[in-house]
């Protein structure tokens, strides 16, 4: 009885893991090589715990930890961070999310959605603008299958 009792104490989570994270990152870099780009790439689990981080080769330094902090805010959001950028700027209570030390309201971040579950979260960096990282992410994230939003 006690084995049952115990067991609405326990969630399950569906989360990305090693594999999922390198392919990813491989994609992201396929996307990134069509627009003759170069990118910082990092990979989050469903946790927030970094899988993957990779630096760009001749891409700034700075790009490497801005890619996990996007990562980072779009998976702590569930909402790109180019979306959420543009939702901040429009409103006045929201501007103060860039006060928060994670959170990077700059462009490349996406969650990763598979069967309605975050299962964890892509971000890129160096891809010239906010909006190339953005495209970048996006595309890498659907061309395996998985989704940007629930």
């Amino acid at each position: 009885m006690s084995g049952l009792a115990s067991a609405q104490y326990i969630q399950k989570e569906y989360s990305l893991n090693q594999a999922g994270a390198l392919k990813l990152a491989e994609q992201a870099g396929i996307e990134a090589q069509k627009s003759d780009k170069k990118v910082s790439v990092a990979v989050l689990n469903s946790s927030g715990v970094t899988l993957l981080l990779l630096k760009g080769d001749h891409v700034g330094p700075h790009n490497t930890e801005a890619s996990r902090r996007k990562a980072y805010t779009s998976l702590s959001t569930k909402t790109a961070s180019l979306d959420l950028m543009k939702n901040a700027a429009g409103s006045e209570s929201a501007k103060n999310l860039n006060t928060l030390p994670e959170l990077l309201l700059l462009g490349g971040g996406v969650p990763v959605w598979k069967d309605g579950e975050l299962v964890g979260s892509l971000g890129v960096s160096g891809g010239g603008s906010g909006e190339n990282d953005h495209r970048i992410a996006t595309e890498a994230v659907e061309k395996l299958g998985f989704k940007t939003n629930k």
